[in-house]
């Protein structure tokens, strides 16, 4: 499970995107840059964040903690922005942090230099994995601090699971490649997926996928409007992992196929 911590200051809105995550303060002392379950995106998308999130920290990618955020909606009676108002009352109970890296910033293609072939293969693996759409030049969410690399905002991996009714044939898509990476800000860079491949899956177990799900909190997966309970919604998610992870991962195959096209120039 993740820590849960209490908001206790709003400190400011990162306007950043749709989302309009913000930094708070909360009663561990600790900064986070919250996604609010009450922003455009919706459930799902706090649901992605965090299966992804920490999948990711088990394969051993450099991912920042999360945390489970509880919000008062007094939090909103000192913000004179009414569209931080409203969002802040929508957004009362549970939501996600990301622990705040003071110092950190963003990243684009310019400033790939340094990052290793075999760092920019793993993550390109890792995206492929969870058809992270929001890795690419236009957004690549990457953030470096001291020189160290940080991958941040995956809400909008698993984008399948917007459409998912928990029924089989969603499963039948899992082992599909990911059409996606193609457009992958490390593809140019990267050093061989199918080396990635060898060096992460040992890490992404049942039981690494298992706790991953199991890190998101009953709220959330109450609130996502299929006819599923909380447990089979969990199985759900833990059965597309599971045959997505099966050998042989035709999307890695995939992955290695573009990266070699890209790197022919």
């Amino acid at each position: 499970m993740l820590r849960s911590v209490v908001a206790t200051r709003y400190v400011a809105p990162l306007r950043e995107g749709g989302s309009l995550p913000a930094l708070v303060e909360a009663d561990d002392d600790g900064m986070y840059v919250v996604k609010l379950r009450g922003a455009g995106q919706g459930i799902r998308a706090l649901i992605a964040e965090t299966v992804v999130g920490e999948i990711g920290r088990a394969a051993g990618l450099p991912i920042p903690e999360l945390v489970v955020v509880e919000v008062d909606p007094a939090l909103a009676l000192g913000e004179p922005d009414s569209e931080i108002q409203e969002l802040l009352e929508r957004s009362a109970g549970t939501n996600l942090g990301m622990d705040y890296l003071s110092g950190a910033v963003a990243i684009g293609a310019p400033g790939l230099a340094g990052i290793s072939p075999d760092l920019a293969a793993d993550v390109v693996w890792f995206d492929a994995l969870v058809m992270n759409i929001d890795r690419t030049p236009r957004n690549p969410n990457l953030l470096r601090r001291n020189g160290n690399l940080t991958l941040i905002d995956h809400g909008a991996a698993l984008y399948q699971h917007h459409r998912w009714i928990g029924s089989q044939k969603e499963l039948g898509h899992a082992t599909k490649p990911f059409a996606g990476i193609e457009q992958h800000i490390f593809l140019p860079i990267a050093g061989s997926i199918t080396e990635a491949d060898a060096r992460i899956a040992p890490r992404v177990t049942p039981e690494a996928i298992a706790a991953a799900v199991d890190a998101v909190p009953d709220e959330w997966l109450e609130q996502v409007p299929i006819h599923l309970s909380v447990e089979e919604h969990r199985a759900h998610y833990r059965a597309w992992f599971r045959l997505r992870m099966e050998a042989p991962r035709a999307w890695v195959a995939a992955a290695e196929e573009m990266r070699q096209a890209v790197h022919r120039g």
